[in-house]
């Protein structure tokens, strides 16, 4: 796994479950969460970031098998 995956896995594993999230430009950590989309970028933009990664996360994350 490459540094940056590990960096943007971890702070999905930090996410709230069920929520809409978004990751700063390098998707290196979470710069706002909410309830829904418009309230996500709303906060993003309210704390000066500009070019965030959206998306919502699942109500649980399935296990992993490789």
């Amino acid at each position: 796994m490459s540094p940056e995956s590990a960096v943007r896995l971890k702070a999905l594993q930090a996410a709230p479950l069920d929520a809409w999230i978004a990751l700063s430009e390098d998707e290196s950590r979470i710069v706002a969460v909410g309830r829904d989309y418009s309230e996500v970028a709303a906060k993003a933009n309210a704390a000066g970031e500009t070019d965030v990664l959206i998306l919502k996360t699942p109500p649980s994350w399935a296990p992993l098998s490789v």
